[in-house]
Protein backbone atom coordinates (compact mmCIF):
# COMPACT_ATOMS: atom_id res chain seq x y z
CA UNK A 1 0.00 0.00 0.00
CA UNK A 2 1.16 3.41 -0.32
CA UNK A 3 0.25 6.89 0.91
CA UNK A 4 -2.24 8.76 -1.67
CA UNK A 5 0.10 12.47 -1.16
CA UNK A 6 -2.73 14.20 -3.49
CA UNK A 7 -6.21 13.68 -3.03
CA UNK A 8 -8.51 15.23 -5.58
CA UNK A 9 -10.47 18.46 -3.68
CA UNK A 10 -11.78 19.56 -6.71
CA UNK A 11 -14.45 17.53 -7.48
CA UNK A 12 -17.88 18.82 -7.20
CA UNK A 13 -20.26 15.80 -7.50
CA UNK A 14 -18.85 12.78 -5.81
CA UNK A 15 -20.51 9.86 -4.73
CA UNK A 16 -20.73 8.94 -1.52
CA UNK A 17 -18.71 6.61 -1.75
CA UNK A 18 -15.74 8.14 -3.42
CA UNK A 19 -16.03 11.16 -1.00
CA UNK A 20 -14.94 8.44 1.88
CA UNK A 21 -12.53 7.33 0.08
CA UNK A 22 -11.15 10.78 -0.95
CA UNK A 23 -11.66 12.21 2.72
CA UNK A 24 -9.55 8.51 3.86
CA UNK A 25 -6.97 9.81 1.55
CA UNK A 26 -6.65 13.28 2.67
CA UNK A 27 -6.72 12.30 6.83
CA UNK A 28 -4.18 9.80 5.30
CA UNK A 29 -1.71 12.72 3.70
CA UNK A 30 -2.64 15.23 6.63
CA UNK A 31 -0.89 13.15 9.18
CA UNK A 32 1.41 11.58 7.51
CA UNK A 33 3.92 14.54 6.64
CA UNK A 34 3.80 18.34 7.01
CA UNK A 35 1.60 19.65 4.32
CA UNK A 36 3.23 20.04 0.58
CA UNK A 37 2.51 23.28 -1.25
CA UNK A 38 0.36 20.99 -3.90
CA UNK A 39 -2.00 20.08 -0.84
CA UNK A 40 -1.82 23.14 1.01
CA UNK A 41 -3.51 25.39 -2.37
CA UNK A 42 -6.04 22.87 -2.79
CA UNK A 43 -7.07 22.67 0.77
CA UNK A 44 -7.24 26.38 0.33
CA UNK A 45 -9.49 26.33 -2.46
CA UNK A 46 -11.87 23.90 -1.64
CA UNK A 47 -15.41 24.30 -1.41
CA UNK A 48 -16.73 24.62 2.25
CA UNK A 49 -20.08 22.44 1.70
CA UNK A 50 -20.08 19.07 3.14
CA UNK A 51 -17.50 17.07 1.20
CA UNK A 52 -19.77 14.04 1.69
CA UNK A 53 -23.22 12.96 2.44
CA UNK A 54 -24.01 14.43 5.47
CA UNK A 55 -24.46 18.32 6.84
CA UNK A 56 -22.56 17.02 10.35
CA UNK A 57 -19.26 17.45 8.55
CA UNK A 58 -20.11 20.51 6.81
CA UNK A 59 -18.97 22.84 9.76
CA UNK A 60 -16.14 20.96 10.76
CA UNK A 61 -14.91 20.39 6.77
CA UNK A 62 -15.61 24.69 7.09
CA UNK A 63 -13.10 25.12 10.12
CA UNK A 64 -10.53 22.84 8.24
CA UNK A 65 -10.29 24.70 5.67
CA UNK A 66 -10.50 27.92 6.94
CA UNK A 67 -7.66 27.13 9.37
CA UNK A 68 -5.62 26.07 6.30
CA UNK A 69 -6.20 29.54 4.85
CA UNK A 70 -5.20 30.78 8.33
CA UNK A 71 -1.48 29.40 8.26
CA UNK A 72 1.09 29.44 5.43
CA UNK A 73 3.02 26.83 4.64
CA UNK A 74 6.03 27.22 6.69
CA UNK A 75 4.00 27.56 10.09
CA UNK A 76 1.89 24.54 9.51
CA UNK A 77 5.14 22.25 8.89
CA UNK A 78 7.02 23.77 12.51
CA UNK A 79 3.52 23.10 13.96
CA UNK A 80 3.81 19.14 12.72
CA UNK A 81 6.99 18.85 13.34
CA UNK A 82 6.60 19.80 17.17
CA UNK A 83 3.91 17.78 17.60
CA UNK A 84 4.98 14.84 16.00
CA UNK A 85 8.76 15.23 15.12
CA UNK A 86 11.51 15.99 16.95
CA UNK A 87 14.34 13.60 18.59
CA UNK A 88 13.05 10.87 20.56
CA UNK A 89 9.90 10.92 22.40
CA UNK A 90 6.78 12.98 20.28
CA UNK A 91 4.55 15.58 22.04
CA UNK A 92 1.59 13.60 20.60
CA UNK A 93 1.80 10.02 18.33
CA UNK A 94 0.14 9.09 16.36
CA UNK A 95 0.20 5.29 16.29
CA UNK A 96 -2.50 2.63 17.29
CA UNK A 97 -0.61 0.57 19.74
CA UNK A 98 0.62 3.49 22.05
CA UNK A 99 -3.28 4.27 22.75
CA UNK A 100 -4.16 0.89 22.80
CA UNK A 101 -0.85 -1.08 24.68
CA UNK A 102 0.91 2.13 25.87
CA UNK A 103 3.86 0.91 23.52
CA UNK A 104 5.06 1.13 20.67
CA UNK A 105 5.35 -2.11 18.36
CA UNK A 106 3.05 -4.36 20.87
CA UNK A 107 0.66 -6.57 20.39
CA UNK A 108 -1.45 -4.34 18.80
CA UNK A 109 0.54 -3.61 15.74
CA UNK A 110 1.40 -7.31 15.22
CA UNK A 111 -2.49 -8.59 15.12
CA UNK A 112 -3.07 -5.69 12.42
CA UNK A 113 0.06 -6.94 10.48
CA UNK A 114 -1.61 -10.06 10.31
CA UNK A 115 -4.79 -8.97 8.98
CA UNK A 116 -3.26 -6.70 6.53
CA UNK A 117 -1.75 -9.86 5.39
CA UNK A 118 -5.20 -11.61 5.49
CA UNK A 119 -6.31 -8.57 2.97
CA UNK A 120 -3.42 -8.76 0.59
CA UNK A 121 -1.35 -5.88 1.89
CA UNK A 122 1.95 -5.11 3.17
CA UNK A 123 3.20 -1.91 4.11
CA UNK A 124 5.64 -0.06 0.82
CA UNK A 125 9.25 -0.19 2.18
CA UNK A 126 9.59 3.22 1.27
CA UNK A 127 7.13 4.48 3.96
CA UNK A 128 8.95 5.14 7.67
CA UNK A 129 6.15 4.64 9.67
CA UNK A 130 4.82 1.56 11.00
CA UNK A 131 1.54 -0.04 9.88
CA UNK A 132 -0.27 1.44 13.01
CA UNK A 133 0.48 4.93 11.85
CA UNK A 134 -2.96 6.84 11.68
CA UNK A 135 -1.68 7.74 8.09
CA UNK A 136 -1.52 4.20 7.21
CA UNK A 137 -4.87 2.56 8.42
CA UNK A 138 -6.33 5.73 6.84
CA UNK A 139 -4.75 5.00 3.60
CA UNK A 140 -6.10 0.66 4.21
CA UNK A 141 -9.59 2.36 4.56
CA UNK A 142 -9.62 4.34 1.37
CA UNK A 143 -8.42 0.59 -0.52
CA UNK A 144 -11.03 -1.19 1.05
CA UNK A 145 -13.36 1.21 0.18
CA UNK A 146 -11.86 2.52 -3.51
CA UNK A 147 -9.94 -1.03 -4.34
CA UNK A 148 -10.84 -3.37 -7.38
CA UNK A 149 -10.88 -6.69 -5.82
CA UNK A 150 -14.10 -6.87 -4.49
CA UNK A 151 -13.61 -10.25 -2.18
CA UNK A 152 -10.72 -7.32 -0.27
CA UNK A 153 -12.42 -4.24 -0.82
CA UNK A 154 -16.43 -4.39 0.13
CA UNK A 155 -18.40 -2.89 3.22
CA UNK A 156 -17.77 -6.09 5.24
CA UNK A 157 -14.09 -5.69 5.24
CA UNK A 158 -14.33 -2.18 5.87
CA UNK A 159 -16.52 -2.33 9.14
CA UNK A 160 -14.39 -5.29 10.32
CA UNK A 161 -11.10 -3.32 9.67
CA UNK A 162 -12.23 0.08 10.98
CA UNK A 163 -13.90 -1.95 14.67
CA UNK A 164 -10.58 -3.42 15.46
CA UNK A 165 -8.01 -0.64 14.14
CA UNK A 166 -9.51 2.42 14.05
CA UNK A 167 -12.42 2.69 16.17
CA UNK A 168 -10.78 1.63 19.61
CA UNK A 169 -8.31 4.53 19.77
CA UNK A 170 -8.74 7.14 17.14
CA UNK A 171 -11.10 9.51 19.51
CA UNK A 172 -8.10 9.13 22.01
CA UNK A 173 -6.12 10.72 19.67
CA UNK A 174 -8.12 13.16 18.62
CA UNK A 175 -8.88 14.45 22.76
CA UNK A 176 -4.73 14.56 22.84
CA UNK A 177 -4.39 16.76 19.31
CA UNK A 178 -7.05 18.99 20.59
CA UNK A 179 -6.30 19.53 24.55
CA UNK A 180 -2.63 20.19 23.31
CA UNK A 181 -1.32 23.98 23.76
CA UNK A 182 0.97 23.91 20.21
CA UNK A 183 -1.99 22.55 18.89
CA UNK A 184 -3.94 24.75 16.26
CA UNK A 185 -4.67 23.42 12.54
CA UNK A 186 -4.08 19.83 13.43
CA UNK A 187 -6.43 20.86 16.73
CA UNK A 188 -8.92 21.88 14.19
CA UNK A 189 -7.94 18.51 11.80
CA UNK A 190 -8.51 16.67 14.70
CA UNK A 191 -11.66 17.96 15.39
CA UNK A 192 -12.89 16.89 11.81
CA UNK A 193 -11.11 13.48 12.04
CA UNK A 194 -13.63 12.78 15.19
CA UNK A 195 -16.49 14.20 13.00
CA UNK A 196 -15.95 11.83 10.57
CA UNK A 197 -14.80 8.58 12.13
CA UNK A 198 -18.05 9.14 14.07
CA UNK A 199 -19.98 9.11 10.95
CA UNK A 200 -18.31 6.13 9.37
CA UNK A 201 -18.97 4.60 12.84
CA UNK A 202 -22.69 5.21 13.01
CA UNK A 203 -22.99 3.84 9.09
CA UNK A 204 -21.53 0.68 9.91
CA UNK A 205 -23.89 0.50 13.00
CA UNK A 206 -26.42 0.74 10.43
CA UNK A 207 -24.98 -2.05 8.85
CA UNK A 208 -26.62 -4.45 11.54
Amino acid sequence: MSIKLEPDLGRSALDEETARAELYGLLAALYYAPLTPELLAQLRVAATEAPAAGGFLEEPWRALVGAAREQDEAALAHEYDALFGGVGKPEVYLYGSHYLSGFLNEKPLAALRTDLLGLGLARDEVMKETEDHIACLCEVMRYLIAGDDAHVANLTQQREFFAKHLQPWVMSLCDTLQAHPKARFYAVLADFTRAFMSVEAQGFDMLD
